[in-house]
């Protein structure tokens, strides 16, 4: 089993439709894999977030009385505006609940803030730091980073080190957010890790914009055609400095 057949069988398992083979298959793959292995436990955390009511919609207090503003009109009796109007307050709440959630999940190339997509980066970012997770390709150089990505990804991610400036460029690794596999950054700043997730983006020019999530700062920006989310313990003022000289740098 490869990566695209887990893509394709990865909603299966998860639903328990898989036969015992391809499961065997799918769970062998994953030990293999750090990046189908984060994909899969990516998608589990957001399967459990739905089922516990995590996304669920409440419309606001005025939401059903513009809607039967819009519907009395047509209705000859009130008891017959009572039940045309409930059924389209569950379609349009399904549709609002739809938008809401392809805002924050479907497209990853949006900049984000206390968003699901913030708690999976930060959730990555955890990860990392146990041993044998941060570093898929471990390197200083980064002529040899950057090209380690080829193949990999159908993206070139901007590469560059700033030991200089006192944030060494430590290696590179896969990831995955909101089901895009994305490319990592590692740099370090004495002893604290910093990661950077870098995938393409459509989105206009934005300036950084800070956010904590457990403890966590983390600055988003777009730029050149790439989002752009730093993650670290570090303080922030030290963060955005980093953030500042990879404004600079980017082509």
């Amino acid at each position: 089993m490869n990566c695209d057949d887990l893509r394709t069988l990865a909603t299966a398992y998860l639903d328990d439709e898989l036969d015992v083979a391809h499961s065997r298959e799918l769970e062998q793959h994953i030990q293999t894999c750090p990046a189908c292995a984060r994909m899969v436990e990516n998608h589990r955390r957001l399967r459990s977030s739905i089922q516990a009511g995590g996304l669920r919609f409440d419309p606001p207090s005025s939401f059903d009385r513009r809607l039967d503003a819009v519907l009395r009109p047509a209705a000859k009796t009130p008891e017959r505006a009572r039940s045309a109007r409930w059924p389209w307050v569950a379609i349009a709440a399904g549709i609002i609940l739809a938008i809401v959630f392809v805002s924050k999940l479907g497209n990853p190339a949006r900049p984000i803030a206390d968003s699901l997509l913030a708690q999976e980066i930060v959730d990555s970012h955890v990860r990392s730091l146990l041993p044998g997770r941060l570093t898929d390709v471990e390197s200083t150089d980064r002529h040899t980073v950057k090209p380690w990505f080829n193949g990999k990804l159908d993206f070139s991610p901007p590469v560059e080190d700033f030991a200089a400036d006192g944030f060494p460029l430590v290696g590179g690794r896969l990831d995955s957010l909101a089901g895009r596999t994305v490319a990592v950054l590692i740099y370090k700043r004495a002893q604290h890790v910093i990661n950077l997730y870098v995938w393409p983006s459509s989105a206009a020019p934005s300036s950084p914009r800070a956010a904590v999530v457990q403890g966590y700062n983390i600055l988003n920006w777009t730029r050149d055609n790439f989002a752009w989310s730093l993650v670290s313990d570090l303080n922030r003022e030290e963060l955005q400095q980093l953030a500042a000289r990879l404004e600079g740098k980017t082509p």
